[in-house]
């Protein structure tokens, strides 16, 4: 399916989008579940996390308060079980009314100290996208898009994802997009924008055990080896971008 060849070992050592803080969003339901995911991550090789829980106005009201109360939990419980890995938490902010006030805020939930990870409906662009993308700018913050192929109203590929790199938007591409998990129009699209060379970041979105899963089939394939030569992936060196 993937056309798999020899075992390759994944240059990513961090990730950054995923959901494992319990009982905060729809990732782990619970603290068990949240040390699992964790441990099954580790074994793909991950040495740092930066876990991203869901904010947004009309489902999860999440806030840097509760973020940063359930990372505690979950680094007290890694040391108790002596389970070395470096975790951290962002955001996943949902582009709504309300995040142009959030974007005012100084406690905002950042990923390498610059970006601002953040996603949209996948079925309709939202109206004031150009505004926040803006405002992200204004408050000297890069806007940094998750999972762009799994937005449904791209339909112009080339003009669209084009028109949004002009804008200065950075993506990220959900790596199991490239196994068709989250459906074919999703992968076209993963396979579209690394060969154009579009994609900036990788990240697993990790939620449950079965897409970790999925994620060590598709490491082991031929188009993720191919996304490290069509594109500047930046996980491991954000830190020096410019």
């Amino acid at each position: 399916m993937f056309g798999l060849f020899k075992p390759f070992k994944n240059p990513i050592t961090t990730d950054i989008h995923s959901h494992l803080i319990p009982s905060i969003d729809d990732g782990a339901r619970d603290l068990n579940e949240s040390i699992k995911l964790i441990k099954e991550l580790k074994k793909l090789g991950y040495k740092k996390l930066i876990t991203t829980p869901h904010i947004m106005s009309d489902g999860y009201k999440n806030t840097p308060q509760i973020i940063n109360d359930g990372l505690y939990i979950v680094k007290k419980e890694l040391k108790k079980q002596n389970i070395e890995i470096e975790i951290e938490a962002g955001a996943e902010y949902y582009v709504d009314d309300r995040l142009e006030d959030i974007l005012k805020d100084s406690q905002l939930m950042i990923i390498f100290d610059k970006y601002i990870l953040f996603e949209t409906s996948y079925y309709a662009r939202p109206l004031n996208l150009e505004k926040i993308v803006f405002d992200i700018f204004r408050y000297g913050y890069k806007p940094l898009l998750a999972h762009p192929e799994r937005y449904r109203y791209i339909k112009d590929y080339k003009k669209e994802y084009y028109e949004l790199k002009d804008l200065g938007v950075m993506f990220q591409v959900n790596i199991n997009s490239f196994g068709g998990y989250y459906g074919k129009d999703a992968q076209i699209k993963a396979n579209f924008l690394n060969k154009e060379g579009l994609i900036d970041f990788l990240g697993s979105d990790t939620h449950s055990s079965k897409q970790i899963q999925n994620l060590s089939k598709v490491i082991n394939s031929r188009v993720y080896k191919s996304i490290f030569k069509n594109n500047i992936i930046l996980n491991e060196s954000a830190n020096l971008y410019q």
